[in-house]
């Protein structure tokens, strides 16, 4: 076969030599001469065997680059002939032979290329692609060999906008959605993977009535680039209009913080402890150990992960005992606490399962983190925990006061103690269990109207993944008794997510009903206590102002807190901003 393209592409060079010499002297009015021409094709034959393998280059699978090399492989031997037959003939005609053939040649090619490749496949579907940059093109490029025509691109650009590529015109949004109004088309595809979340809101707003499809590359860091593009279209949905991909993540630091090191989380199994999990894997943490009390989540975030790193633990954080078995053993480097009863009205049913769980079982997890001389904790808080008005922010705020004045007696202790605490707090995470999103799709699947508790009721959002790598990012910025919050962005409308659920579904028939407010629940969440916050070298992350409680007195409540039958008056004393709402 390699033999065949040999000799093929001697005859193409013979041929091509041939007839382009003979049009050149015609112009030139000089009289043929065949030792020039030969001499020619000898050069071009050699230089076609030893540079880049000139004669394998395929012509149906031509790319810009091909047409490229085609035109060196020529160059090369014209450097030598031309100095050889300097005085015999004038450089101007050799030059004028040299891009007539190089012209030629590449025209044959792309004819070739463009008759081999070009498609018999019925053109049904019209589409329209937002985003005229590398990865619209290599889209507009996959659909040539499929039933997708597109019609358009369009970009933000000015520089580009009005300009074309193979044909296809480049509009402005503004162009665009003047044209929609009198023509109708299939699918918009998004195709910025790099495009901030506003950015996407802003495009799906605008032009989404106008078709009856949207569809979305995944952003830059979940493209695969050595898969085509259009297969990995997805349908847009509401975590890509809410995501918040925040532009200071710094995936150095988190490295830094991580690799190497022995990371211990709780409730590993659970919506944010599993991401912390893949988090830690992904930035080369030496040994992971999962704690969690439930069978199933461990299972299957072991049996996701499958790495010799991991070790899965079945304990609760309520068992001091086998805490300190599991630190003497392993001596984990850094403790990530993401385990607590989180869900608002099962926790109001359950009070005192509740502060056991996340009072007692924070408070054993930080004191055996101290005395095993544990370098990092970072605790995984809420802005529930903000002026409470549930017991689950109530006992989250508690957290926070244990983790913030904890360190000082540590150090007190053990003047080599070099433990830091610190707590991270953040809004709702899209698609965690008991969530509003997981809970609306189930209703939309099964026909169900979605019921919303309060038409004004806000709460704020982000995806697991960028919260838990900001966690982690902010956890390695502590030094010790800090309450970090992380920037959620605005705070949106239930009713407004699930209009645009229902939306996004295409479902007509879903309705909105209002139940009102549950056990404990309030209108809005609140990431400060107060107006004060410390600013760090990233936007995404400030400190709130610390809330001093002595340790002592502290752990006296709480020891008080366990024993007392009025739980929500005790409460009240530990954290007097607590509302409660029953």
């Amino acid at each position: 076969m390699i033999l065949n393209k040999k000799i093929l592409n001697f005859v193409v060079i013979i041929v091509l030599t041939f007839c382009t010499f003979g049009w050149i002297f015609f112009i030139f009015h000089i009289s043929f001469d065949i030792n020039l021409v030969l001499s020619v094709i000898v050069s071009r034959i050699i230089a076609s065997i030893f540079i880049f393998k000139d004669y394998s280059l395929s012509w149906s699978k031509a790319t810009q680059k091909t047409f490229l090399l085609k035109s060196v492989v020529n160059i090369v031997p014209f450097l030598f002939y031309s100095v050889y037959f300097h005085g015999y003939i004038r450089f101007a005609f050799l030059t004028s032979e040299l891009f007539f053939y190089i012209f030629i040649l590449n025209f044959i090619m792309y004819l070739y290329y463009y008759y081999v490749n070009k498609s018999d496949i019925q053109k049904t579907k019209t589409v329209v692609i937002y985003g005229a940059g590398k990865a619209g093109i290599k889209l507009e490029s996959e659909f040539r060999n499929s039933q997708y025509s597109v019609k358009y691109f369009c970009d933000d650009n000015k520089n580009i906008q009005n300009r074309s590529v193979d044909t296809i015109r480049i509009l402005s949004p503004q162009k665009l959605k003047a044209k929609l109004k009198n023509e109708k088309y299939d699918l918009l595809i998004i195709a910025m993977p790099s495009v901030t979340q506003q950015s996407i809101q802003n495009i799906y707003n605008t032009f989404c009535e106008y078709f009856d499809e949207v569809k979305i590359l995944p952003s830059i860091e979940d493209i695969l680039y050595n898969k085509d593009f259009n297969k990995q279209l997805k349908d847009i949905s509401v975590e890509d209009l809410l995501a918040r991909h925040p532009k200071d993540l710094d995936k150095t630091i988190i490295k830094t913080f991580i690799k190497d090191k022995i990371v211990l989380i709780t409730g590993a199994g659970g919506s944010i402890g599993s991401e912390i999990v893949r988090q830690c894997k992904y930035f080369q943490a030496s040994k992971i150990l999962l704690v969690d009390h439930s069978e199933y989540n461990l299972y299957a975030i072991e049996q996701e992960i499958n790495s010799n790193i991991i070790v899965p633990i079945m304990q609760s954080v309520v068992n001091k005992d086998d805490l300190i078995k599991t630190f003497q053993k392993y001596k984990p480097d850094i403790v990530i606490h993401a385990a607590a009863y989180k869900h608002v009205p099962l926790v109001e049913l359950n009070i005192d399962e509740a502060i056991v769980n996340n009072i007692i079982g924070t408070k054993n997890l930080i004191d055996v983190a101290c005395d095993y001389n544990v370098k990092k904790v970072v605790l995984i808080s809420t802005d529930k925990a903000v002026n409470p008005t549930n017991v689950m922010g109530a006992t989250k705020r508690i957290c926070e006061l244990y983790a913030q004045n904890k360190q000082y007696e540590c150090h007190l202790k053990n003047k080599q103690n070099k433990t830091e605490i610190v707590a991270v707090r953040f809004g709702n995470v899209l698609g965690s269990s008991g969530s509003v999103i997981p809970k609306f799709k189930a209703q939309i699947e099964s026909g169900q109207n979605i019921t919303v508790t309060h038409p004004e009721i806000t709460r704020y959002f982000m995806l697991i993944q960028e919260a838990c790598e900001l966690v982690l990012q902010a956890g390695s910025l502590g030094k010790g008794g800090e309450i970090f919050i992380l920037d959620m962005g605005e705070p949106i409308r239930i009713v407004d997510l699930a209009k645009k659920m229902i939306e996004l579904s295409g479902r007509d028939n879903i309705k909105i009903e209002f139940t009102g407010l549950r056990m404990g629940e309030k209108l809005y969440e609140e990431l400060l206590t107060n107006d004060s916050e410390i600013k760090t070298q990233y936007e995404s992350i400030t400190v709130a102002k610390k809330t001093y409680y002595d340790i002592k007195k502290l752990n006296h409540d709480i020891n008080q807190l366990i024993k007392t039958k009025d739980k929500i008056d005790k409460l009240k004393q530990i954290v007097p901003e607590f509302n409660h709402k029953a």
